[in-house]
């Protein structure tokens, strides 16, 4: 009996979750609460387990990106325990196999039991069906493609692998190729819209399928003329669509040109050159005709115009999980939020001070460092007491307002960033906070961050100050309403009691949703933390 393995709930904000990695193969006897797989979510990674022991019957790739409740794999119940135990004596000799003919009428059944055709048999039988050729998947973002022309007619004969179609899409423009030779019967129509896996034609008739084993005689037979065919459709100097285009935009005659391609067919680099001759008048009118037998035509062109040496290349990779959803939830922020900054300046000399002197009796006693972000989080705890609003969050036409600080900080972590909540901040004392931040830390460069880590918090604070960042405008993280961003001690002279001093100084900077947030609270709030960090005596006395 199959056991069906779906992708489970793994939180209330998570939709969906992308399969990374499978730990067991298909086909692979898993048991009950073994490890199959690797699922990754935009918060978290998690293992997903065997619900029963048995065969592994792997549905999704690699890859794949799952909606919550989606099919993964089913496990199949074990053969061993199905198969005969008893053993014949002695098996038949062996006798010899009929030579196939195609389409020959199958022999009839031997006491209604079916007869099984033979492997060479299903090749001939497929290679005389009829066969559909569908649009192919031709990018992640790719849902439609137009039917720009038919390369090849309605009741032609096409070889295997031939060009039949030329589609394109919003981003490029490709071929599509018959799968078998056979004769062309055509459904969509040239400037047709037709979605992914949209039934363009079919091809019917006898011809060599692309599965057809290389080690068949008769296959070898059919695929020859299927060949010639092919290059008897290109010896006239036929472009690819490619060519055709680049031609086309230079105003140049295709039979000017010859091609390189197979049978003398012009491919896109016989156009790129002609293209690149074209654009230099130094060239002379002699070279702009390509040669069919040399693969690379040799044009000098003027030192000037060389281009520059060097290795150029691209590198391209699927966004993770986790980028995705940020890049979504940022957009939506600067969407739907009525978003502002302000900025002010501190001098970070007092705090400076007290690090220095008692660095190291604080992290002999706690053992831990006495960084900045405990003396920010501390001022901010302070400052959301006198002004609510920054810490409150819109939920439908509510404005919810916490008597407490559930304080996020930003983290960059390997797989990007993560933010994940002080609970009760409010409560802690400075070596509690330094405490929680280096535990937090540690579990983000891990990867080993919980969800319920993550998800909460009523006003975060970023440090962009340890990349260098001089000033920026942090975005909102939702659905908090503020967030305060730390940035850079730089040393500036400054005006104190009408004197130029030099002081280490920092910018921060407050965004704020003005939905909620009015400019008096955000100014007033930002200026609260400023006093609170320049005299830290403040934060013992609550003043």
């Amino acid at each position: 009996m199959s056991l069906t393995i779906k992708v489970p709930p793994v939180g209330e904000s998570i939709t969906e979750v992308t399969l990374s990695s499978w730990i067991k193969k298909d086909g692979d006897a898993v048991k009950m609460d073994e490890v199959i797989a690797e699922l990754e979510s935009d918060k978290a990674t998690f293992e997903l387990t065997a619900e029963k022991a048995g065969i592994l019957k792997t549905v999704a790739k690699e890859g794949d990106t799952l909606p919550i409740g989606a099919v993964v794999a089913s496990i199949e119940e074990s053969d061993a325990a199905a198969a005969p135990t008893t053993v014949k004596e002695s098996a038949p000799a062996a006798q010899p196999q009929p030579e196939v003919v195609a389409n020959a009428p199958a022999p009839a059944p031997v006491d209604g039991t079916p007869v099984q055709k033979t492997p060479a048999a299903a090749t001939a039988a497929a290679a005389n069906s009829s066969l559909q050729v569908k649009v192919p998947t031709v990018g992640e973002s790719i849902t439609e493609v137009t039917l720009s022309r038919w390369i090849k007619k309605d009741g032609e004969t096409v070889a295997m692998d031939e060009a039949i179609a030329e589609l394109e899409s919003d981003k490029a423009t490709f071929e599509l190729t018959a799968e078998k030779a056979g004769v062309l019967k055509t459904i969509a129509k040239e400037g047709d819209v037709l979605p992914i896996g949209a039934v363009v034609c079919t091809i019917e008739g006898t011809g060599a399928v692309k599965e057809a084993p290389a080690d068949n005689n008769n296959s070898t037979k059919e695929t020859a003329p299927a060949t010639n065919n092919a290059a008897a459709s290109y010896a006239s100097g036929t472009p690819s669509p490619a060519a055709a285009k680049i031609l086309a935009e230079k105003g140049v005659d295709t039979a000017s040109v010859s091609g390189t391609g197979v049978a003398g067919r012009i491919t896109k680099e016989d156009a790129l050159l002609v293209e690149k001759i074209s654009e230099n008048p130094q060239v002379s009118k002699e070279a702009q005709k390509v040669d069919v037998g040399s693969p690379k035509p040799a044009v000098t062109a003027p030192k000037a115009e060389a281009a520059p040496s060097g290795p150029r290349s691209d590198r391209r990779e699927k966004m993770s999980s986790l980028r995705k959803t940020v890049a979504k939830r940022l957009v939506a922020v600067k969407n739907e939020t009525a978003m502002l900054t302000t900025f002010n300046e501190v001098d970070m000399s007092p705090i400076m001070e007290i690090r220095s002197k008692y660095k190291d009796k604080f992290k002999e006693k706690h053992g831990v460092g006495l960084g900045f972000m405990s003396f920010f989080t501390k001022a901010v705890c302070e400052a959301l007491k006198d002004w609510p609003a920054v810490g409150a969050r819109i939920e439908g036409e509510e404005v919810v307002y916490s008597n407490f600080a559930d304080i996020s900080i930003a983290v960059s972590a390997p797989k990007g960033l993560v933010v994940p909540v002080i609970r009760n901040a409010e409560s802690m004392s400075l070596a509690e906070i330094e405490k929680a931040v280096a535990a937090l830390a540690v579990k983000a460069r891990e990867n080993k961050l919980t969800l319920e880590e993550m998800t909460g918090g009523t006003f975060t604070i970023t440090n962009g100050g340890v990349f260098g960042s001089m000033m920026s405008t942090p975005i909102l993280n939702s659905p908090q309403s503020a967030i305060l961003g730390m940035h850079n001690i730089i040393e500036r002279p400054v005006a104190v009691n009408g004197q130029v001093v030099i002081r280490p100084m920092m910018y921060l900077a407050l965004s704020y949703d003005h939905r909620i947030i009015d400019g008096r609270e955000s100014v007033s709030f930002l200026v609260r933390v400023k006093q609170l960090l320049e005299d830290p005596a403040r934060l013992l006395l609550g003043v």
